[in-house]
């Protein structure tokens, strides 16, 4: 089994638009930067991952072992099983697909979202409204549409059950919380991380 992480990344003139009122333009590219760098380093860092790839229709610069798909796609989901497709056809055989935005994500999170997969066939992990969802790892080929988006975690479990299969919720504070509102900066400054200092 090769197991592969894959992070979607929005263009950077879509990025975090819903955090205008809380931060400027040129400290929302840093926060999305900062972000992805931390979950790349914790995908790596986690033993259960084998090989890292981002999803973006930006070539940023990363780390010479993280693979780029460029979405060129307006539709994230659609993008998503194509980027699937082509994991397949370097050997993956298992892929995590985790948000970019989650600043307190660990390696162990990771792992806790594999193994879920292993034992229940596809795991699933809410964000900390419980609709959305931050992570989901699966067998592949995958069987499973994608509904990422408002409202997706209820869909993706009923597309589980459709395919007869019960999905592992998995509940970490590392995979729940996201940085979507200004209220979550806040979270964020009051952790007073020095990666964060930046915030204010």
């Amino acid at each position: 089994m090769s197991c592969w992480a894959l992070v979607p990344v929005k263009a950077r003139s879509a990025g975090k638009q819903r955090l205008a009122l809380a931060l400027p333009e040129a400290a929302r590219a840093t926060l999305v930067r900062v972000m992805l760098e931390h979950v790349l380093d914790s995908l790596r860092a986690c033993a259960h991952i084998d090989e890292v790839a981002v999803m973006s229709p930006d070539p940023d610069r990363l780390p010479p072992e993280v693979a780029l798909l460029t979405d060129a796609g307006a539709d994230m989901n659609a993008s998503l099983s194509a980027a699937l497709a082509v994991l397949e056809g370097r050997g993956a055989t298992r892929i995590a697909i985790v948000s970019a935005d989650l600043p307190q994500l660990t390696p162990d999170d990771v792992t806790a979202l594999v193994l879920a997969a292993e034992r229940h066939g596809v795991a699933l992990a809410p964000d900390h409204t419980g609709l959305g969802t931050n992570a989901a790892c699966l067998a592949l080929p995958a069987r499973l549409a994608f509904h990422f988006g408002p409202g997706s975690f209820a869909q993706h479990v009923a597309e589980a059950r459709r395919l007869g299969m019960e999905p592992a919720r998995v509940q970490r504070p590392g995979l729940a919380f996201d940085v979507d509102e200004p209220a979550d900066v806040g979270v964020l400054r009051a952790r007073a991380e020095a990666r964060y200092a930046f915030l204010g």
